[in-house]
């Protein structure tokens, strides 16, 4: 392979990937190694979530979805008031169907408090002979829960938005990561309400986790020079020209690309470094200003187009600048492997499985980007499997620490291949049922009547919705650290 095929490898920050990083240095020191952006922003948002501040709503969250989804009735009777619509959303990682079932939630807030005040939900017995079921009721009138739901919506939003930027693939993420980090910073301290004026407060605690997780992640020297050289932020904010870690960073890339090669590096940054910062020759024509204001601009398609007079810098920046930021399309390849070479299909030769994966993935991928270009509002967060949200639907089905059960997410798969997405629906939705009446402690009682007919609940999903609701505050403050 050429010295100058591969610029970047991407992956997470296990000991294994660590050490192959260190070794192939030695032999490649030209190469970028840095961490997945996907990976990272899970783990800054795992970090957050853990502050008590946010465990707490999310705990009492959790187990009111827990306790609706663990009943016949109580699922019937929600339904019933959110119109057929599922309250519970799965999401592509942990931390996504968190923040997706909480947007669910606060999105049909009103319906939900109707629900707990009407006579249907009164007349289930163990709404009001259990525990679980007195707590779940005094959850969803409790103006303070709706508070920390809001806060959190709140909270989460920028740095969701990053994710859903990073994990999806419309664009190249390098050039925006560093910058849209910034700015979910600034929206985080617009959202908590500058609570650390007096340098202690919930923004600061925030920040420190942000800043911890991120630290050697998302903060490498190519990150810098995407940042430096991205010119919708650099030509909108030229203080950027003179931040030490942001040039610090940039000169530290060049070197990197540039490994050995003294004359280019003099090149670049002594010589076509200065035409860019001050917009010398075509940088300087007023359509090249107007083109890159939009956020939806290429970078990299910009330099080829203006960079022309600095052609040593102009390899470096459209290499920098086409990169991704995230190996999570690695990891629905490798997903896709799975349901594949199995351990009852295991004799296929790698060609074939190639071949089959190949195939696969790619029709996976059309089918996907196709759903994406037809409803413009479809969140890429959204997964198909339910496994991915149990956790919120049965107690014990996503401990901390611990993912989905592959083995669970595989077997879905092969009976949606089998039988057909219309199947698997409904014998996803009776076995889920049937495993958290299983898991419930409190079976239902004889004189609560027939069971209800899952065959008789349509259903509607909003799974593929984007909410925009505000998140607003309301009568009581919950004040709890």
């Amino acid at each position: 392979m050429a010295r100058s095929t591969i610029v970047q490898v991407v992956t997470d920050n296990a000991a294994n990937n660590m050490a192959a990083k260190d070794m192939l240095y030695v032999k490649r020191p030209n190469l970028f190694w840095t961490s997945c952006a996907t990976h990272t922003i899970n783990v800054v948002l795992e970090g957050i979530r853990k502050m008590r501040k946010f465990k707490n709503t999310l705990d009492s969250a959790k187990s009111l979805t827990i306790f609706i989804y663990a009943h016949h009735k109580t699922l019937s009777v929600m339904r019933k008031f959110t119109k057929k619509r599922d309250i519970v959303r799965p999401g592509v990682t942990r931390f996504a169907s968190t923040f997706l079932t909480l947007q669910s939630l606060y999105e049909k807030k009103d319906q939900l408090r109707m629900m707990s005040q009407s006579e249907e939900w009164e007349k289930i017995s163990h709404v009001k002979k259990s525990a679980k079921g007195v707590q779940a009721t005094a959850t969803l009138v409790k103006p303070s829960f709706w508070n920390g739901v809001s806060l959190c919506l709140r909270v989460f939003e920028p740095l969701v938005n990053v994710l859903r930027m990073v994990d999806g693939d419309t664009k190249p993420s390098m050039p925006w990561l560093y910058g849209e980090i910034l700015k979910a910073k600034e929206e985080i301290r617009i959202a908590v309400g500058n609570l650390d004026k007096n340098g202690t407060g919930l923004y600061k605690s925030i920040i420190e986790i942000v800043d911890e997780k991120m630290k050697k992640r998302l903060d490498c020297p190519i990150h810098m020079a995407a940042y430096c050289l991205n010119p919708y932020y650099s030509y909108s904010k030229p203080s950027i020209f003179h931040n030490e870690d942001v040039i610090d960073g940039f000169f530290a890339a060049v070197e990197t690309f540039y490994h050995g090669d003294y004359d280019k590096q003099n090149q670049v940054l002594n010589e076509d470094f200065h035409k860019f910062k001050d917009k010398a020759g075509h940088f300087g024509k007023n359509v090249a200003q107007l083109g890159c204001k939009d956020y939806n601009f290429s970078p990299a398609k910009w330099w080829a187009n203006y960079g022309t007079q600095v052609p040593t810098l102009q390899k470096f920046a459209i290499r920098i600048l086409s990169l991704t930021s995230s190996a999570s399309g690695c990891e629905r390849n490798w997903s896709c492997f799975e349901g594949i070479h199995t351990k009852k299909r295991n004799r296929l030769t790698c060609e074939r499985v190639e071949q089959l994966v190949y195939v696969r993935f790619n029709h996976l991928h059309a089918k996907r980007k196709n759903k994406a270009q037809n409803n413009k509002r479809a969140d890429l967060l959204v997964a198909t499997e339910a496994t991915f949200a149990q956790g919120w639907m049965a107690q014990g089905a996503d401990e901390e620490g611990s993912d989905v059960d592959p083995v669970i997410g595989l077997t879905w798969r092969l009976i949606a291949e089998t039988c057909g997405p219309d199947e698997v629906t409904k014998l996803r939705r009776s076995a889920r049922l049937a495993m958290e009446r299983e898991i419930e402690e409190e079976p239902l009682s004889e004189t609560d009547g027939e069971p209800i007919n899952e065959e008789d609940i349509d259903f509607e999903s909003d799974q593929d919705v984007v909410i925009t609701t505000g998140y607003e505050l309301e009568g009581e403050e919950d004040n709890d650290g």
